[in-house]
């Protein structure tokens, strides 16, 4: 007889087992089935997804690291510390991060035996539906099969990384996140194919090691999605840190040489140019995981770009079957799959609860950070919108001046009659932490008065978000 469970959740990255985890609170008895691409030395599958075997987690370690070792290399003299022949152990910096990603993963483990959650070690599929439930078969990667019935299914396979047709990624040479992670030294020339988040903050932590970095983008502007502001001061200091980000470009051929990877590419003025480096990093997007799911077998199918359809709360056309994270609509964040994740196994349960998409952040883990919530100010002039601006530096910040970390600002958007807080955008030290404030703020729909009447400590960066809020009405206490 089939084991039989209330909800199956088809993928552990984060938007799965969180789902799974809010489910089993809520009383259901659950399973999760996994197929992961991240065996544990232990044969065991590593659960985490993308995130934190291949992505935010390990990608953070090493960002972390690199921002250590320029520190100590070219900013300690300004605090009176005087060092000499500093090197990097790039095979110590990847155990660590290696044990950074262990440790997080089998803290997902040991979530699963404390709720008493199954987890089913293959890839599951759908085969049909009967009057006892969602058939559905795990396939475990030496081919055997075992099929379970679940009356709720929520899919979370997540996504990879999207490759171009004409360059073939081999993780050595040519490389996506994974390969990109791994380095065992830092190229002295890394080609980066692809101006977004990954590709930045990969491209950052190689040239923080001593790499020379070219960044190739076919977009015309840089980071088109963060406001305008922000990408104008984040492009002048990617150029003073030596990043070399070329735009409008059309990529031809990438070909493996002896001596590395030789890339041709078209600028924006039709010359042609071949850029000659070490190594390549294609992060060009992502990809949803649709391809093995059987979805048809349950009347189901993808759009045009490979997502399952959804509505507002997370549910398919077919009755009982839900779809989260990056196989669905809207941003491929992390925390937006935890979000949909726990919205699932709460409705599911006959509560109501609540996702405000536009209150979600966005964080980009450069030096310094961007981060950013709500509407940008183009965005707000595109919709007729009527607005304030306030805007307030970090430069005039006794904290991020003591902490030798003062480029940047922060930048919030308010209605002009109702001064509803409608964005905040920041690029500056602890931007990654900042933005919460201005998400809960947004989320309970407060003003920037609200924010401007908070008392914050002193000193500390939380004040330039303050201080932003008072600039809204001209009245800046330090500026």
């Amino acid at each position: 007889m089939s084991k039989q469970f209330d909800i199956l959740v088809i993928g552990a990255g984060p938007g799965g087992y969180i789902a799974s985890i809010r489910a089993a609170q809520l009383g259901f008895s659950v399973a999760c089935c996994e197929f992961s691409a991240y065996d544990d030395p232990s044969g065991e599958p590593r659960l985490g997804g993308t995130c934190l075997n291949a992505g935010c987690i390990p990608l953070k370690a090493l960002v972390a690291s690199s921002e250590v070792f320029e520190k100590v290399s070219h900013h300690l003299e300004d605090h009176g510390i005087t060092v000499s022949d500093v090197s990097m152990d790039v095979a110590r910096m990847q155990k660590r991060k290696e044990d950074i990603v262990t440790k997080m993963t089998s803290g997902i483990q040991f979530l699963f035996r404390k709720n008493k959650i199954t987890l089913l070690k293959g890839r599951g599929s759908f085969a049909g539906r009967t009057d006892a439930g969602y058939r559905i078969i795990i396939t475990g990667k030496d081919g055997e099969e075992e099929e379970v019935l679940a009356q709720k299914v929520i899919i979370a396979t997540g996504s990879k990384a999207r490759h171009i047709p004409n360059i073939q990624v081999d993780n050595v040479t040519i490389c996506d996140n994974e390969g990109a992670l791994k380095f065992t030294e830092a190229p002295k020339k890394l080609g980066v194919i692809g101006a977004g988040v990954i590709g930045l903050e990969v491209g950052s932590v190689w040239r923080r090691l001593g790499a020379e970095v070219t960044v190739l983008e076919v977009m015309p502007s840089f980071l088109g999605a963060a406001d305008e502001s922000v990408s104008r001061e984040a492009s002048k200091l990617f150029l003073k840190q030596g990043l070399q980000i070329r735009l409008g470009v059309r990529i031809g051929q990438a070909i493996i040489t002896d001596k590395g990877v030789s890339i041709a590419y078209t600028d924006d003025q039709g010359s042609e140019h071949t850029l000659e480096c070490d190594k390549l990093i294609v992060s060009v997007g992502r990809i949803p995981n649709t391809e093995k799911l059987n979805l048809e077998a349950v009347g189901l199918q993808t759009d045009e770009r490979g997502f399952i359809p959804v509505n507002d709360h997370c549910a398919t056309s077919a009755p009982g079957v839900y779809a989260i994270g990056d196989v669905v609509r809207g941003p491929m964040l992390a925390h937006k799959a935890e979000d949909e994740g726990v919205l699932v196994a709460e409705l599911i349960a006959g509560q109501k609860p609540h996702l405000d998409y536009n209150s979600m952040p966005w964080v980009i883990y450069t030096t310094p950070e961007i981060a950013w919530v709500g509407k940008t100010e183009q965005q707000l002039r595109a919709e007729g919108r009527d607005y304030k601006t306030g805007q307030f530096p970090f430069a005039a910040n006794g904290r991020a001046l003591g902490l030798g970390d003062s480029e940047g600002f922060v930048k919030m958007l308010a209605d002009a009659k109702t001064d509803e807080i409608l964005g905040v955008h920041i690029i500056g030290a602890s931007a990654s932490d900042l933005i919460a404030e201005a998400a809960l703020a947004m989320e309970f729909r407060a003003s920037s008065e609200d924010i401007a009447r908070t008392c914050h400590p002193h000193p500390s960066l939380s004040e330039v978000v303050r201080e932003a809020a008072l600039a809204i009405e001209k009245r800046a206490l330090n500026m």
